[in-house]
């Protein structure tokens, strides 16, 4: 047809109202209200499918990347093919377990595999997954060529990281610090179960085929080379799998720790007002500072490196510790618009629908002129990637700014708008084999809480326009010629506010 129209699709869910522009067989989507729907950051799902021996660091890998993934809102899953092989076994007895020649075991393995395969599926097709990563070794062409196929068959992208490491120490340490843990050598001697991992890592060798320069080179993938020392990649297809490529020529494995810190109380966090650019208040200027100074230097850290924001009240407290400081203006407070200096009494007071909306969806609520935890996470994103190349680095910062650091290192996304940061609190965070070590420091200096608990909110929150009039009583819109038309009929109708405008995409 020529021209646009508008329509309402999809009238029995009372709830979940969207409007549809379309022309031809292009659609573009108008979500006019907070909706559950996951942004979508691929075009089509993406398999991570990992390749190398036992010990090269591919289920670190993956773990991390999956939390980095989660945490800049792509829904991503790993699949760890030695999990379905425990559930499928009763007991691991030793390495003669994966000998290419018992068939019995092979066969095992391979239905393990398959079953990890349908269950990417599931994710994909019934819960929105964008990213499955495929954790196993895959390290024959024939495994490969199987992913392969079934990804071409289903329609989904395929990404390889193959980890390779020649290096002793290296492999010992992984060794030592996970394999050991590993429930297949639950009970064993010490000495015994390193004996025993090393003779599997002899069976794979036997058949492990690397990913070939010329052979696979149509394929997409990234080499690491004894965890980082060098990288090669090949043919990127898109934007995730360049986000992905950038991800992990950033990160390393050297022990350190970082420490996060909210700036001193601050004179308006006294009087319960929200954002701002105030000084700190007496306790925590002369009391505070001075206590993060001495906790500090017990910590003999050489070469600290110390991160504030552009604002006063981070900088003021850093001053204290008496070393350099970086100022990061990425690290500065979520931007709280027109609501900047109010107290949350005075904003429910003021913009009550703004309020209630904040509580629906705190992740994605945008502020009017301002940002959102969403919009704080893609500022935050060049901070974690230097963290992750950095050593020990205090950042002094701010909560909402605190929250999505912590979410990140703790791979707590779901939760991130409500994580408990309280003033005059340090956490130390300490990289660990799949995970981070944190340890809560309080100063014993009292303060305000500025803690606000989660609220309970309807399980089906309406949207101005549907509070004055439900979904089903709307007149049709008439037919629209454009865009600009679009636009104008939105800005002239009566039944959309100020606010709705704001939040068309």
């Amino acid at each position: 047809q020529a021209g646009y129209s508008i329509i309402s699709q999809n009238k029995k869910l009372k709830y979940f109202n969207v409007f549809v522009l379309h022309e031809l067989h292009i659609f573009a989507i108008i979500d006019v209200c907070f909706s559950a729907s996951v942004p979508q950051f691929t075009n089509s799902p993406t398999m991570i499918v990992m390749v190398g021996l036992p010990a090269r660091g591919k289920t670190y890998i993956s773990k991390k990347l999956t939390r980095y993934l989660n945490w800049i809102g792509v829904p991503t899953k790993v699949f760890n093919v030695g999990q379905y092989r425990r559930d499928a076994t009763q007991s691991y007895k030793s390495y003669k377990f994966f000998r290419p020649d018992n068939q019995e075991a092979m066969k095992i393995r391979k239905d393990c595999a398959n079953a990890a395969l349908k269950d990417v599926c599931v994710y994909f097709n019934q819960e929105q997954g964008q990213v499955a990563v495929f954790d196993a070794t895959n390290t024959t062409t024939e495994r490969r060529e199987v992913i392969l196929t079934f990804a071409k068959e289903n329609g989904y992208k395929v990404f390889f990281i193959e980890s390779l490491c020649d290096d002793p120490e290296i492999i010992a340490e992984n060794i030592k610090q996970v394999k050991l843990s590993s429930p297949d050598y639950e009970g064993y001697d010490a000495e015994d179960a390193v004996t025993d991992f090393l003779k599997r890592i002899d069976c794979y060798k036997m058949t492990y085929v690397p990913l070939d320069d010329d052979n696979d080179r149509s394929l997409s993938y990234i080499k690491i080379f004894n965890v980082g020392s060098r990288y090669l990649v090949n043919r990127v297809q898109d934007h995730i799998q360049s986000r992905i490529v950038y991800y992990l020529m950033n990160i390393h494995v050297t022990p350190r720790s970082i420490y996060l810190t909210r700036h001193g109380e601050s004179e308006l966090n006294l009087v319960g007002r929200i954002g701002g650019d105030s000084g700190l208040s007496p306790r925590g200027n002369k009391v505070f500072a001075s206590a993060l100074s001495g906790y500090m230097r017990s910590q003999c850290i050489r070469d600290l490196k110390v991160w504030t924001s552009h604002m006063k009240r981070t900088i003021q407290t850093a001053e204290a510790v008496g070393v350099p400081y970086e100022q990061w203006k990425a690290l500065n407070e979520i931007d709280a618009g027109v609501c900047e200096e109010m107290t949350y009494e005075e904003i429910q007071g003021r913009y009550p629908e703004e309020f209630a909306l904040r509580d629906q969806n705190k992740y994605r609520y945008r502020y009017p002129k301002g940002e959102s935890y969403e919009d704080l996470v893609q500022r935050l994103e060049p901070v974690i990637m230097e963290l992750e190349r950095q050593e020990n680095v205090l950042v002094v910062c701010h909560q909402a700014v605190m929250r999505c650091l912590l979410a990140y290192f703790l791979d707590k996304s779901a939760e991130l708008p409500y994580l408990k940061c309280p003033l005059h609190t340090v956490l130390k965070l300490t990289p660990i084999a799949y995970g981070c070590r944190v340890e809560s420091i309080f100063l014993n200096i009292e303060a305000v809480n500025t803690h606000r608990d989660k609220p309970v909110v309807s399980p089906h929150p309406h949207t101005l326009w549907q509070v004055k009039r439900d979904f089903n009583d709307v007149e049709p819109p008439p037919t629209l010629t454009s865009i600009q038309h679009f636009i104008t009929y939105l800005n002239t109708v009566n039944k959309f506010s100020t606010h709705k405008h704001r939040n068309l995409k």
